[in-house]
């Protein structure tokens, strides 16, 4: 089981990359190179980015791509769901079919608690958090 996919993880460091620099305009290759995200990977990432509205794009020779939407509104979970769907630890699969037991299943009612804790760890990371070391919002300090 994994907790976040490849694409998860390029889709955020693509997303930190932007948000370091605020408005300017970047060049996705070399966002690609710097992030050392294949190059055709990033530019699917980047269109869903597009869709979701959280970049745009300009053409030509003073080109580029930037982060419209704020940092501090993307959480690590918007992320996760729009590259993999929401968080899952367990399917209850059996053989490919739902388990039969999934319903009254008392260890089921655990990890969906588990799953909503996890949920709620990275909706209290943003994209801004990550750019600016920060661990989250429920990120104990040191006094």
């Amino acid at each position: 089981m994994k907790l976040i996919t490849k694409e998860t993880d390029y889709a955020v460091r693509a997303l930190a990359n932007l948000a370091k620099d605020g408005a300017l305009l970047k060049n996705a290759k070399l966002i690609s190179i710097k992030e050392k995200i294949p190059y055709p990977f990033l530019r699917k990432i980047l269109r869903k980015f597009k869709e979701k509205k959280y970049i745009e794009t300009k053409k030509g020779i003073n080109g580029g791509i930037r982060l419209i939407k704020n940092p501090k509104k993307i959480n690590i979970t918007d992320v996760i769901e729009l590259f993999q769907g929401r968080i899952e630890l367990s399917s209850c699969m059996f053989r490919k079919k739902l388990c039969a037991n999934r319903k009254t299943c008392v260890l089921r009612k655990k990890i969906i608690g588990i799953e909503d804790t996890v949920i709620q760890k990275f909706k209290n990371i943003t994209i801004h958090d990550l750019v600016r070391g920060k661990g989250g919002r429920d990120e104990k300090k040191d006094n």
